[in-house]
């Protein structure tokens, strides 16, 4: 199934790690970044317009000029971060650097969050930006809107599948639609910008569409009456502009050496493309009102975009090239994730902080595991919020901040332990970067708690101490199979050596465990039948006897109470109840090539040896027989006799 679904399985020498350029490395790793233009400017609206109205969009640019000074801080502390860490792994390898590897969980379970909620809101965006361009260009058509979740999940598995036959990130396939959505936004805001001075202004959107936020009632004042609440609600929402900055320092790996320097240039020009855009989406909101919808479509960026390029054919080619871009760009963004978590998932799991089964790569080189559960949970949100932006974004910042504190806090640490030229300020930007950073995650914390961000507060220390508890498990199980005493060749300890043969039926299994009991050179071999049908087990006996070559005696042991691993685990203990006596318990597995096979026969092999595995001197050996083979043999055999072809139907 694997192969016809996936492809043929590669081998490790296939693994390779593709370098890039400035130039591709920006496209493939600034998609969940630049992306958020889509719906970062909008969740500001979404606060504010309900709130103090028409007045909103005189207020939006002025809390997107805040964003952009947060991100100026991310940005300079995620320079020093790419400079001196050039492995993969962002800001859980600074935490775990400087902090040590129970504190860097805190980055960990941050980053796992944000790639998780990341994946939920590019693709749920992704179909808005869908959807907006049926609304738009068929004229208010609203009958797609109740495939949204639908769609949206079947991208999702489209990325799952894809990842899992081993999409590389690094294609140029995946460069362009983040140049594709560049042009976009700078055809967008240069043509607004023309026809805003040439044109005479720009037309406003309909403020009182049905569907559209209700408008609140603007007060007076410096904030147009809106509270400081309300402010850092929306300052909150459009935080979720930044997500996806940190991706450079996760990959910082893949570009060409000098792989510092490179990474830094490119994270700065990110930045500035970043910014320039989420500033010109917000200023055009200012002068066109485009407003938010309670159902998320259409959505500001469309309605900016069919209000700048007008009517006729051209505008509708410029909306539907913006839409179009905006959706392959946000999907491609949500794609990002696929190669992040279970990256990061395996570093973390190499620190046994996270099951050992995330380090495997799996049939085509990918890591299967990390990538099935990431889609799992990423699918759990979308049906849990209707794949709604705004109820998910609730649960985006509180993670991606999270790991900006971290990176800026070891960071500094970093920088305070040594003696170097500029040391005081690396030390003032990174600290000033942590700072904002965990100021931000308390405002979102407390703005957004009954909006869905109270699941985050309460999952994340959760999160914590479950990956710190694994990392016990882990070690006290290397301190308890590390103590290793001497070894002496003293000879055996016990004076019998005994092996049992568990019969169910006489046939080729049980003979083949027979023979090989004997084989062992045991003291003594019994074949043993637990007697859970009387009159099952009293026809196995007369065929035991009755049947040549079983010199072996059967021997019932009753099970009334059918609990036949306890009856296994009684006759074991007393078997071996003096110390002296080792007993070897065979046990014929009957396995099966075809599903068929498989589901029609139970295995309890597996079950009974780990209830004997308390018992100090016993040992369960399991002989697998291949049934699938011996119907093989056997139709070839009648075959050979009856010279026609035997189709098993007799």
């Amino acid at each position: 199934m694997k192969r016809a679904l996936l492809g043929p399985p590669l081998v490790t020498q296939a693994l390779s790690h593709e370098k890039l350029s400035n130039p591709l490395a920006l496209g493939v790793l600034a998609s969940d970044c630049i992306s958020s233009t889509a719906y970062g400017p909008e969740e500001m609206l979404i606060i504010l317009v309900p709130v103090i109205g028409v007045a909103a969009f005189d207020l939006v640019p002025l809390v997107a000029c805040v964003i952009l000074l947060v991100l100026l801080l991310v940005t300079l502390s995620y320079r020093d971060v790419v400079s001196v860490y050039t492995r993969a792994g962002g800001s859980y390898v600074v935490a775990r650097e400087n902090f040590g590897p129970r504190v860097a969980q805190i980055a960990s379970v941050a980053l796992l969050i944000d790639y998780i909620v990341t994946v939920a809101v590019q693709s749920a965006a992704g179909t808005d930006a869908l959807i907006s361009l049926a609304h738009l260009v068929g004229h208010g058509f609203h009958g797609i809107d109740h495939l949204k979740l639908p769609v949206t999940a079947g991208v999702v598995v489209i990325l799952m599948y894809g990842n899992l036959r081993g999409i590389r990130e690094a294609g140029r396939a995946f460069a362009a639609p983040a140049y594709l959505f560049m042009a976009a936004i700078a055809l967008l805001l240069v043509t607004g910008l023309v026809r805003g001075v040439a044109g005479g202004g720009l037309p406003h959107t309909d403020v009182h569409a049905e569907g559209a936020y209700p408008l609140g009632s603007p007060g007076h004042g410096w904030l147009y009456g809106a509270s400081l609440f309300m402010v850092l609600r929306s300052f909150a929402n459009g935080g979720s502009s930044l997500t996806g900055l940190e991706a450079i320092s996760n990959g910082v790996s893949a570009f060409r050496s000098p792989q510092g320097r490179n990474a830094r240039r490119t994270l700065t020009v990110m930045s500035l493309i970043l910014g320039t855009m989420v500033l010109g989406v917000a200023v055009l909101a200012h002068f066109t009102h485009a407003i938010p919808y309670l159902d998320g479509n259409p959505t500001v960026l469309s309605q900016e975009a069919h209000l700048v390029f007008g009517g006729g054919w051209l505008g509708t080619a410029g909306l539907v090239y913006v839409q179009l871009a905006t959706a392959l760009i946000l999907y491609t963004g949500a794609n990002t994730p696929f190669t992040g978590f279970p990256f990061l998932a395996s570093f973390v799991a190499e620190d046994r902080f996270l099951p050992r089964q995330l380090t495997r790569r799996g049939h085509r080189l990918a890591f299967s595991n990390g990538i099935i559960c990431l889609t799992v949970v990423s699918l759990a949100l979308l049906f849990v919020t209707g794949s709604n932006v705004d109820k998910l974004v609730a649960l985006y910042a509180i993670g991606v901040f999270t790991g900006f504190t971290m990176a800026g806090a070891g960071m500094t640490a970093h920088h305070w332990r040594r003696r170097e030229p500029g040391r005081a300020w690396k030390v003032a930007v990174n600290a000033a970067a942590s700072g904002v950073s965990a100021l931000v995650v308390v405002i979102f914390a407390i703005t957004k708690f009954t909006e869905g961000a109270w699941l985050v507060v309460v999952v994340f220390p959760l999160g914590v101490w479950a990956l710190i508890r694994i990392n016990r498990q882990y070690r006290e199980e290397a301190a308890a199979l590390e103590n290793v005493p001497a070894f002496t060749s003293d000879g055996p300890r016990w004076r019998r050596h005994l092996v049992y043969v568990l019969v169910d039926v006489l046939d080729l299994a049980t003979v083949k465990a027979l023979r090989y009991a004997h084989e062992l050179r045991p003291d003594e071999v019994r074949a043993v039948h637990f007697a859970i049908d009387e009159q099952r087990a009293r026809r196995l006996a007369e065929r035991w006897d009755e049947t040549p070559g079983t010199d072996v005696p059967l021997e019932l042991v009753d099970c009334p109470d059918r609990r036949l691993r306890h009856a296994v685990t009684l006759l074991a203990a007393r078997t071996t109840a003096d110390r002296a006596t080792a007993l070897t318990l065979l046990i014929p597995r009957r396995t099966h090539s075809t599903p068929l096979g498989r589901l029609l026969h139970r295995d309890t092999g597996d079950l009974i040896a780990r209830a004997l595995e308390h018992l100090p001197n016993v040992a369960v050996t399991i002989l697998p027989f291949d049934v699938t083979q011996a119907i093989q043999l056997l139709r070839a055999a009648r075959e050979e006799a009856s010279g026609t072809p035997d189709t098993g139907a007799s």
